[in-house]
């Protein structure tokens, strides 16, 4: 930022009390820096993110807000042009507001910030450090468009070989990678193993032997440009030493479709299936419905506008 630009203590940074909301903060933080819509948009282009004056004078005068997640790397950048504290916007984003037609039903299953390791993985710190060494934001820079995981259960039901396939988009210039991270369900088994297939390769894996957990980069094919698209493939294998009741996923970013399936072995299938969801961190489920296994003794479930979340299907053995 040119040093014209630069606060003096003359201009303390406006503070955000309890029940300020986003546009009077954002407000009080360009009028105390400054700087102009134009300026700010300029800035933001310079970085790889592009927002137009109009979207910005929405947001100040709270006509609208960044509910997308697509826009919060842009609300990330603002509050470091502005010389905020970090969040000290973007926690003061409210829930949705209903438009369309998902109306209200909708709007809470939405959610505007990505979460940070600890969020997601409570008693895990080790994985904000990973974080760290790798350089790596929440969420990715990476918009998740769809997300499908297969679950393949061997006769024991505690081998597992898990396919999965993603579509990203990407929110800035410059995406290369993806973090991804993985538990077994039985730690003494070993972290699970994680191979690229298709459109990525792996990069630096880090395992913790003590929780059975491994976090890993995957290196996309080419770096991507802000709204540019790509899938990418991997494959996950895990192994426990007693049967396993359950399979499913952590989400740190929204995502617009996830698509869940366990394929059990003929013979060798679950007596009750059910969904299940819940909050990031949390030990109960939030909410719980019943499945069927089809005739090829697979079992799946649909997440749509998914927010930040732990989903997934549970089951027990006969």
């Amino acid at each position: 930022m040119p040093p014209s630009h630069r606060r003096t203590a003359a201009s303390p940074r406006p503070a955000a009390g309890p029940g300020t909301d986003f546009a009077e903060a954002l407000r009080a933080a360009i009028e105390a820096s400054g700087l102009s819509l134009e300026r700010i948009r300029c800035q933001l282009d310079a970085r790889g993110i592009r927002i137009s004056t109009t979207t910005l004078s929405h947001w100040r005068r709270g006509r609208s807000q960044p509910e997308r997640e697509s826009s919060m790397p842009a609300v990330q950048l603002i509050e470091e042009i502005l010389q905020l504290p970090p969040s000290s916007l973007s926690s003061l984003i409210g829930p949705p507001r209903p438009r369309g037609r998902w109306g209200k039903e909708s709007s809470p299953r939405l959610w505007s910030r990505p979460l940070r390791p600890a969020e997601l993985w409570p008693g895990e710190p080790w994985l904000a450090e990973v974080a760290e060494e790798f350089e790596a934001v929440p969420g990715d820079h990476l918009e998740r468009l769809s997300v499908h995981d297969l679950f393949r259960f061997d006769a024991r039901r505690g081998e597992c070989i898990t396919r999965t396939g993603q579509v990203v988009r990407a929110t800035a210039n410059g995406v290369s990678r993806c973090l991804v991270v993985h538990a077994a369900e039985d730690a003494d088994a070993g972290p699970p193993v994680i191979t690229a297939l298709h459109h990525a390769r792996l990069g630096r894996v880090r395992t913790r032997s003590k929780s059975g957990m491994v976090a890993a980069e995957l290196l996309l094919d080419a770096p991507l440009g802000a709204g540019d698209t790509a899938v990418f493939e991997y494959e996950v294998h895990s192994a426990a030493r007693t049967p396993v009741t359950r399979c499913g996923r952590r989400f740190a970013v929204p995502v617009r479709q996830y698509l869940l399936e366990a394929q059990f072995p003929p013979g060798v299938t679950p007596a009750y299936c059910y969904r299940y969801e819940g909050d990031p961190g949390a030990g109960a489920d939030r909410e719980r419905s019943m499945l069927r296994l089809d005739t090829s003794a697979a079992v799946h479930a649909v997440w749509l506008d998914q927010a930040p979340s732990r989903v997934g299907i549970r089951w027990e053995w006969d």
